[in-house]
């Protein structure tokens, strides 16, 4: 009976200390609002990859919420695909009424010459290395198709 109080004392002790350590608060995030952003650098000029996989999280992270704000770059092959495919013009045009930033590199436009339509369709474009670096030391989540 001597041996069964002090182990019965003993658990109630590490019980007592695990729901203490469960009940403790998280620590508040730095930046919450970098935290919580998602960039897509999409860079490919693959329609099935754009159309089933690129476009179709980026649109359901912002319709579902899983990031408050949701940025969609165009970078690279992708500006030329996007200036030539109407489904897919159709696609960002909805992402962009559901509240997806739309951004793409103004080199990357300027050299397949689709820069005025990429404009046309909504897109900011500009220079892109700075903001990316901005997003990638702010702790944005980047994604990259």
């Amino acid at each position: 009976m001597k041996q069964i109080l002090p182990t019965f004392l003993l658990s109630v002790l590490l019980v007592g200390t695990s729901v203490a350590q469960a009940n403790e608060t998280t620590p508040e995030i730095e930046n919450p609002t970098s935290k919580d952003k998602l960039v897509v650098l999409w860079t490919s000029d693959d329609p099935y990859v754009a159309e089933r996989v690129c476009l179709m999280y980026t649109h359901a992270a912002k319709t579902q919420g899983w990031f408050d704000e949701v940025v969609l770059v165009v970078w690279g092959p992708s500006a030329k695909l996007i200036s030539e495919n109407l489904k897919l013009r159709e696609k960002v045009k909805t992402m962009q009424k559901d509240g997806v930033i739309l951004q793409a590199c103004v080199a990357c436009a300027n050299s397949y010459g689709v820069t005025e339509d990429l404009k046309k369709f909504g897109f900011e474009v500009k220079g892109m290395g700075k903001p990316l670096t901005d997003y990638l030391k702010t702790g944005a989540k980047v994604l990259t198709f």
